[in-house]
Parts: structure tokens; C-alpha cells; sequence
């Protein structure tokens, strides 16, 4: 059987941790700062983990992770 292909975009946006949870990046913070609140900056500098279908679909992509 031929192996598993990467799918490459995913693999930039995503990292699978030790524990299995799928890791991201948070939207909305490369440009157009000046308007957005210090409050708001700071939260958005946290990853995130993807749930439910998401994390499933994401889990595929990424066979060797």
C-alpha cells in the first residue's frame, strides 16, 4: 500500500501536540492593529485548539504528524 500524502497547507497552519490536541493560530492579528484594543491584541497572541469535526477533518490531513 502507497503511503499517506501530506496535504501541505494544513501542515503549515497546524501542529498536533503530544497529547493529540490540534494546535492553531488565531485569526485576525497581522495587520489593521492600530484599531483594534491592547485588551484585544492580547488575547488574540494565545493559540488555540481545534474541537469536534474540525480537529477530525484536520486529523486526517495530517497522517504523520
Amino acid at each position: 500500500m502507497p503511503k499517506m500524502k501530506t496535504r501541505k497547507a494544513a501542515a503549515k497552519r497546524f501542529k498536533k501536540t503530544s497529547s493529540g490536541k490540534i494546535k492553531h493560530r488565531r485569526a485576525y492579528r497581522n495587520h489593521l492593529l492600530t484599531k483594534k484594543s491592547k485588551k484585544r491584541k492580547r488575547q488574540l497572541r494565545d493559540d488555540k485548539y481545534l474541537e469536534g469535526e474540525d480537529a477530525k477533518k484536520v486529523d486526517q490531513m495530517l497522517p504523520y504528524d
